[in-house]
């Protein structure tokens, strides 16, 4: 899959695609529905499939301090668009002078100009443009103009008939469901980043852990979780994990640290991914560490319970 960072790198190759546009945070089942059309209509053409997205996302530009924390950061989004077919990515850096592109210019622009769009493929709550005012009706009107045609993608509710949406997924994560989380996503939540060095606290404790470099301003998740582990083995493996920001040690950034059940290897500056299973329990501050040690032996035992129960089914 080829990644384009802004249409001024857009070549006369990138020229003719079906495309589809949207930040796509969680790539939830909603936009996989709209991503299968994507790939089918694009393959039916014998035409690249083609998403258009931004980063930051747009409520991350105008307002960082107050933005929901996003569910996937660019690199995992990348990863599952590139593995569910899609062939190119134009990725625009969302600053101040693209929140002033009126929809009509970036059509004209961006759309026609720049990736000579023959077909677009539109979720059912997409806008773009300055003030969000491009739409379904404007991209028809536009796509008579300019010859390219628009297709609406159809709605795709949950299991429980209710609204599939990235919203929805991080309550749901706040509130510890995983279950109704992997229902929304149609995958466990996860997770992905580099194992780093960490002040080796863990190790001390008995319980050493991977340290992974999330970077992210905010997390959806916090607490203790029954988790597995992909890219330090042939297979995933089951651990328990902790993400917050170590009460008990005087707080400070974000970290998630993971514990791999029965695994001593070396494994720093792996890129790895880490599958939210199961909630323990909320992160809290133990007034000793003897305190939290006994702690973590519990936890452990729950995760293991948690998957035996669940290998057993």
């Amino acid at each position: 899959m080829e990644v384009i960072r802004g249409s001024i790198n857009l070549r006369p190759q990138h020229r003719s695609c079906v495309a589809t546009l949207g930040n796509f945070d969680g790539v939830h089942l909603g936009h996989q529905h709209v991503l299968r059309q994507l790939v089918a209509v694009a393959k039916q053409r014998n035409l690249p499939a083609t998403i258009l997205t931004t980063e930051p996302l747009s409520r991350e530009f105008f307002a960082p301090d107050t933005a929901p924390p996003r569910l996937t950061r660019l690199r995992e989004k990348l990863s599952i668009f590139a593995a569910m077919g899609v062939d190119r990515v134009l990725c625009q850096r969302f600053n101040q002078a693209l929140a002033n592109i009126s929809a009509e210019h970036f059509v004209e622009n961006v759309l026609v100009k720049g990736l000579a769009v023959t077909h677009l493929i539109l979720g059912d709550d997409s806008r773009f443009g300055k003030g969000r005012q491009g739409d379904f009706e404007l991209l028809q009107r536009l796509g008579k103009q300019h010859h390219f045609t628009v297709e609406k993608s159809t709605s795709v509710l949950a299991a429980d008939g209710g609204r599939i949406s990235s919203s929805r997924i991080r309550t749901a994560l706040t509130a510890g469901d995983m279950n109704l989380t992997k229902t929304l996503l149609g995958r466990a939540y996860h997770m992905s980043g580099r194992i780093a060095h960490g002040d080796k606290r863990g190790r001390q404790l008995g319980f050493p852990t991977a340290n992974i470099h999330i970077k992210r301003r905010q997390t959806p998740v916090m607490g203790i979780f029954a988790v597995e582990i992909a890219g330090v083995a042939d297979h995933a493996l089951p651990g328990v994990a902790s993400i917050g920001v170590r009460p008990t040690f005087g707080g400070g950034r974000c970290l998630l640290e993971v514990y791999i059940f029965d695994f001593d290897g070396d494994i720093y500056g792996r890129h790895v991914d880490v599958y939210f299973h199961h909630k323990l329990r909320d992160e809290q501050r133990f007034d000793s560490v003897e305190a939290l040690v006994q702690q973590m032996y519990v936890d452990t035992q729950q995760a293991k319970d948690f998957f035996a129960n669940r290998f057993a089914q």
